[in-house]
C-alpha cells in the first residue's frame, strides 16, 4: 500500500541517511577496526562503544529506509489542483471562535504545527480530508470538540 510523502520530506530523510553513511559511520568504523587490532576485545572501551555506536547508526539507517519503503512521491509545486481536501492541500480554516487558522496536509513524518504542517492522519487532518471550502468539521481535540469551517483550499508549492 501506497502512503505519499512530499518530495521535501523524502529528500529529508534521503539525506539523513547519506549522512549516517557517508558523514557519522566511516569514523567509526575505522576506530572499531583500530581499537579490535589491540587485541583483547572484551574489556577494550574503545571497541565496545564503537560497535554500540555502529549498530545504532545502522539501526537508525534501517528506520529510515524502512519509511521511505512504499511512499509516493508528491512534488506540491506541480501537484493537481483538487476541489476537494487531500494530500498536499493548504487549508485555512475557521473555528467556532471566529480565529482562522492555516494547514498544509502532509505525512505524519513531515508534520510540524509549528509551521502549520499537519499529518493527514491526525485527527484533523482526517476530519478535512475529502471536504471542501464551506464545509463544517467537528474534530475532538484534547481541549474538546472544535468545529471547523474550511474558508480556502489551494494546491501548489508552499509560500516562502
Amino acid at each position: 500500500m501506497s502512503r505519499p510523502m512530499t518530495r521535501t520530506g523524502y529528500e529529508r530523510i534521503q539525506a539523513e541517511i547519506a549522512h549516517l553513511w557517508h558523514v557519522e559511520r566511516p569514523p567509526i568504523v575505522t576506530q572499531v577496526h583500530a581499537a579490535a587490532e589491540l587485541g583483547d576485545r572484551s574489556e577494550n572501551a574503545e571497541y565496545i562503544y564503537g560497535k554500540k555506536r555502529l549498530r545504532e547508526i545502522d539501526s537508525r539507517m534501517r528506520y529510515l529506509q524502512k519509511k521511505l519503503e512504499g511512499v509516493t512521491v508528491v512534488d506540491l509545486a506541480t501537484q493537481p489542483s483538487f476541489a476537494d481536501v487531500r494530500f498536499g492541500a493548504a487549508v485555512v480554516v475557521e473555528d467556532d471562535d471566529g480565529a482562522q487558522r492555516s494547514f498544509r496536509l502532509v505525512d505524519k513524518d513531515e508534520s510540524d504545527l509549528s509551521v502549520g504542517r499537519i499529518s493527514v492522519q491526525s485527527p484533523i487532518g482526517r476530519a478535512l480530508l475529502g471536504k471542501k471550502p464551506g464545509d463544517a468539521v467537528e474534530v475532538v481535540l484534547p481541549k474538546g470538540t472544535v468545529t471547523y469551517e474550511i474558508i480556502a483550499l489551494r494546491y501548489g508549492p508552499e509560500a516562502g
